[in-house]
This record gives C-alpha cells, sequence and structure tokens, in this order.
C-alpha cells in the first residue's frame, strides 16, 4: 500500500515539474524512507554555520519515478572570495536503510534510515526516495564570511544540482585531539575480524581496522578498550571479547603473562589518534570465571572465583603486579586504568582491596547504575553514571573536579529517549553532548561503537537489545546517528571555549537555556529539534 501510494504521489508531482527526478534539500533530523514520498524539500540551501575546523552536515533527498543507473554526487569548491573550503574537505554518503523495530517491541519490525554509504556510484529503483548525506568539514584557516558553492547530483548522464552555503564565524574550533570532551565508546576488534573474514590480529586485520579506528579518533575518542580476561561480559555481544592477555601457570606454580597482542592494540591504537587512556575490562567479570593455559597439563582450564576469596587473590595479585611492571616499562601505567562495569558495590570493594594489596597506584574507572556514596565514588578515577539517576551532583561534583577526576554520563539498553538507536530521532544523538555540557559532566560513554550483529549493513538488531543498541558505526562508515554525536560533542567544546570570555548577560543566556538540556527526566513531549535550534542560534550569537 505504501509503494502505491508513493507511486501516485510521485506520478503527480512529475506531472506538476514536468520532470521524472527531483532532488532537493531535506532536513538532517527526518530519517527519510525509501518508500516514502518526503513532506517537504527546498532548493534553498540549508542553514549552515560553523566555525572554523568545526563539521557540519547536510541532508538532500533524491526521489525518482524511473530507475536510474550511475548515480553520483559531487560538490564544488566553497568560495568567499579568494579564500576556499575545498571540495576535498566534503564527505558524500548515500543513506541506506537497515532493519529495526520500535523499543523493546519484538513483533514488529520497520526499515530505517541510518547508514552512510561512502561508495562512489549507485543504483535507484523507480518510484522511490534516496537520501544524500554531507559531512563538510570546514579548514580551520579559512577566513570568517559565506562560503558559497553547489552539490551536483548525476544521474544516466544528467545532472541536477542544489546551491550550498556555509556561514563561518571569526572562531577556531581545536583539532579532535585537543577537545576536552572524555568520549569513551568502547571498541570490538574481534568483530572486525569476523565482517571482513581477515585473520585475528594479521596485517589485514589491522589495515581494516584503522580507516574505523580513525573516525572514532576525529571524534574526539579519548579512550583505548581493552579485555584482559576473556568474555568479560559474558557474552553479551555477537562477537566475544577474548583476553589480550595471554596467562600461562608454569610447571612450578609460578606464573608468565605474554602481552604481545595487548601491546600490538594498544600501540595501533595510538597510531589511529587515540592515546589519553586505556581501559582493561576487567577484574569483576558477569560471570566470575578466569582462563588460563595450565603447563603442566598443557591444557585451558578455568578458575571460577570471586572478589573476596583467597583463590580470587591468589590469581589476581601476582597478574597485576606484573602487569603493572609492564605497564610502566611501556610507559603508560599512568594512563591506563583497571575498568569495571555495573558490578554490585560489595564485589567493587572487594575488588578494589585486592588492587590495592597488587599496586595501590592503579587508576580505576568504572560505571555505575545504583547510587554511588561518596568514599566510593572517590576511589574510581574515571566514574560514569547511568542517564536515568542523580547519582554524583553539587558537593560531589565539585569534589571530582577539584581533584581532576572524571566524571560521565552513559546510555545503554535504556532510556528509551534519548538515545543512540536505529530508530532514535537523530536530534537526541546530538542531544547528549549539551547534556553533559548542562550537567557538569566531562563526556560520555556507550558500550558499543562496533559490536556488530551478523549482519549489521542490513539488520540492527541483536538478541534483547534495542536495536542499534550494539553499535554506532558501519563496517565501511559512519551513520547519521554517529554524525550527530559529534555535532552535540562539538557543541560542548564551543560553550566550554566561550564561557571565560562571556558578560554577565551572555552567561545568564547560557545557563538559561543550558537548563533544557539538564534533566535526567527526559519526558515524551521534549522536542529535542526545538531545542537543539534556539541552542544552535544562541552559540551562533555568542560566538560572534
Amino acid at each position: 500500500m505504501k509503494r502505491f501510494i508513493f507511486a501516485h504521489f510521485i506520478a503527480i508531482f512529475c506531472l506538476c515539474t514536468n520532470a521524472q527526478t527531483s532532488l532537493g534539500w531535506g532536513s538532517i533530523d527526518v530519517r527519510y524512507s525509501k518508500s516514502e514520498m518526503p513532506a517537504q524539500t527546498s532548493k534553498k540551501s540549508p542553514l549552515l554555520r560553523a566555525w572554523r575546523g568545526e563539521r557540519v552536515s547536510a541532508q538532500a533527498v533524491l526521489t525518482t519515478q524511473n530507475e536510474l543507473q550511475d548515480v553520483s554526487i559531487a560538490v564544488s569548491d566553497l568560495k568567499n572570495g579568494r579564500s576556499i573550503i575545498p571540495a576535498a574537505a566534503v564527505k558524500k554518503y548515500f543513506v541506506r536503510e537497515v532493519m529495526a523495530e520500535p523499543f523493546y517491541n519484538k513483533k514488529d519490525s520497520m526499515m530505517v534510515s541510518d547508514r552512510l554509504d561512502p561508495v562512489k556510484t549507485t543504483q535507484v529503483e523507480a518510484r522511490t526516495t534516496l537520501p544524500l548525506w554531507l559531512d563538510i568539514h570546514v579548514p580551520a584557516e579559512v577566513k570568517a564570511g559565506t562560503y558559497s558553492g553547489t552539490m551536483t547530483v548525476t544521474a544516466d548522464g544528467k545532472k541536477l544540482s542544489l546551491p550550498l552555503q556555509v556561514q563561518v564565524a571569526d572562531r577556531v574550533l581545536p583539532e579532535p585531539r585537543e577537545w576536552r570532551f572524555h568520549l569513551d565508546l568502547w571498541q570490538n576488534p574481534y568483530a572486525v575480524a569476523r565482517i571482513f573474514d581477515v585473520p585475528l590480529w594479521s596485517k589485514e586485520h589491522f589495515d581494516r581496522m584503522r580507516p574505523l579506528m580513525q573516525l572514532l579518533a576525529a571524534a574526539g575518542q579519548k579512550v583505548i578498550t581493552c579485555s584482559v580476561i576473556s568474555h568479560p561480559w559474558n557474552g553479551q555481544t555477537y562477537d566475544p571479547f577474548e583476553s589480550m592477555i595471554a596467562k600461562m601457570k608454569q610447571l612450578d606454580g609460578s606464573w608468565r603473562y605474554d602481552y604481545t597482542v595487548f601491546d600490538r592494540w594498544v600501540e595501533f591504537m595510538m597510531s589511529c589518534g587515540i592515546t589519553e587512556q586505556i581501559d582493561c575490562y576487567t577484574l569483576v567479570p558477569w560471570h566470575y570465571r578466569f582462563d588460563y593455559y595450565d603447563c603442566a597439563t598443557n591444557s585451558v582450564k578455568e578458575l571460577a572465583c570471586r572478589p573476596g576469596e583467597q583463590k580470587y587473590h591468589d590469581f589476581i595479585v601476582p597478574f597485576l603486579r606484573d602487569f603493572s611492571r609492564h605497564l610502566r616499562e611501556k610507559g603508560w601505567f599512568q594512563r591506563t586504568h583497571i575498568a569495571m562495569d555495573e558490578r554490585p558495590k560489595d564485589q567493587m570493594e572487594a575488588a578494589w582491596q585486592t588492587i590495592q594489596d597488587a599496586d595501590p597506584e592503579f587508576k580505576i574507572e568504572g560505571a555505575a547504575n545504583y547510587s554511588v556514596d561518596s568514599e566510593a565514588a572517590d576511589r574510581v578515577d574515571d566514574i560514569s553514571v547511568a542517564f536515568q539517576y542523580d547519582l554524583i551532583k553539587g558537593e560531589g561534583l565539585r569534589r571530582r573536579t577539584a581533584k581532576g577526576q572524571k566524571i560521565t554520563f552513559y546510555t545503554c539498553c535504556g532510556p528509551e529517549r534519548p538515545n543512540t538507536f536505529t530508530f532514535s530521532p537523530p536530534a537526541e544523538s546530538a542531544y547528549l553532548g549539551l547534556h553533559a555540557a548542562a550537567c557538569g559532566y566531562d563526556g560520555y560513554l556507550r558500550w558499543a561503537y562496533n559490536s556488530w550483529p551478523k549482519q549489521p549493513n542490513e539488520d540492527s538488531r541483536f538478541g534483547n537489545w534495542p536495536a542499534g543498541d550494539t553499535y554506532l558505526v558501519y563496517p565501511e562508515g559512519s551513520s547519521i546517528r554517529f554524525e550527530r554525536l559529534v555535532e552535540g560533542i562539538q557543541a560542548y567544546e564551543k560553550i566550554r571555549l566561550l564561557r571565560p570570555e562571556l558578560n554577565l548577560k551572555g552567561a545568564k543566556d547560557l545557563d538559561e537555556m543550558l537548563r533544557y538540556f539538564a534533566s535526567n527526566k527526559y519526558e515524551k513531549d521534549v522536542d529535542p529539534v526545538a531545542l537543539l535550534q534556539r541552542m544552535n542560534d544562541l552559540l551562533w550569537k555568542l560566538s560572534k
């Protein structure tokens, strides 16, 4: 029925314009359906405003009555007198649909536009809509002013063009590696090996991972995710995490540890531009089991134990002491954290005592979905609190800031809103960065950057998680929600840079606007599109 209605509308549209194919600017806040006529498009350039060094996005919509072959996108240089934003600074994508389902509703399924496909050319079926996405990176060295150019879509030899303008403020956004926003999206190297069918830790594996991890570094990622035991989350991903550190019990009962994979992974991630922090998961796994190689029996054995037990202490302390020695030799100790994820309070306390016995200078990172008392929180150098809970604020927040300890927030399988699911309104991804700014948090944590399901390009559902919960990007490129997440992080950085120079009125206006983003009770009637527009208007005004 949808296809019939769409065909009817497209036929009327073509009769009115004498065109078989039409191109117009849409909105980055809309997920356009392949099978539906877009409600509204424009021939005028969208209002794009950026600082020098910033990335901004635009979305156009191609509708056609006929099947099209060899469809391509081109963008001219954007010019402001002799100053130029070169065409090479604009990434061009076709927007693809993936299977999803409503929030925790396994009975209904739907197709949603999310995947950004970087292919040079594509085909378009008759009587369909194809969204097109532009990612415009404004060079830091250009001058302020309005830059004008053209986007052209070529289809079967025929060209359709739209004007494209970007207003650039006389402000500079630093390189992502200099951003203060503490972005912690967990990486899964094992998923990359499976998707591209390459041997784990081979040159081909690292070559496939490099574009993906450079994309993450360009978003300001600060943390390298390392698994120091097997299956730290008890297999909650399609591709389970294996241990990057081999543990071997020798014939005389002593222990030997092999850090080869761990070292290669950390060095690789640093070469991609992610250098600030190394998080090691975990000493408190969900299954409370630890495997090792037993030389006496020439076999892999498994030790079942929990923090607080003597056999746990006897297994963990020798490892941590040797790990501490190795990290210090590599010069990585100060940036390494022993990481915990939503573990019970008593287990966290017992594990902390064990870490103290091994090396009291180890730093701790943890995610908490329950109220954390001040003493326990003070032990955690980098703590992340669930969006839904008011866990640390006021004096606790000020005390952590004074001590240089980080506090971020996270979303995962909940809440329904705001979030970064494939079915989430795109503006919600940008909302998250402003929530961090409003609450005084250092950044944002998400448990899955690329823990892909079986066929991530086609189906974003996996297990009991909401669709898209396990990944933010695709094997060959970005997504609408990831690009919008970067938008919110850039807004956070603008606020940080502007605040010290604001006058009383400007500071008051900013604080009043931020209050709309501070609540952890995100009501159903919240309109993130309107809030973001108001905030962006204010930031543009304050930038002048």
